[in-house]
């Protein structure tokens, strides 16, 4: 994930809120956001959804971006 770290955690209840739009069975806690941990992050969305590692990190990319 190529991300600025800066901007991940300055937009991330934005984003957490779309990715809730998005899976709407992701808990607070699926979607709990650390600096440093965001391959977990992806993990635990991915476990969730049962959507693609690749998938799952466009939705996050996009979350960002729009």
């Amino acid at each position: 994930m190529n991300m600025n770290k800066m901007k991940m955690k300055g937009d991330w209840n934005i984003a957490k809120g779309k990715l809730k739009q998005r899976w709407a069975k992701l808990t607070d806690d699926d979607l709990r956001y650390q600096e440093g941990m965001e391959y977990e992050l992806i993990g635990r969305i991915q476990k969730r959804t049962g959507e693609t590692q690749e998938a799952v990190e466009k939705a996050v990319e996009d979350a960002f971006s729009e």
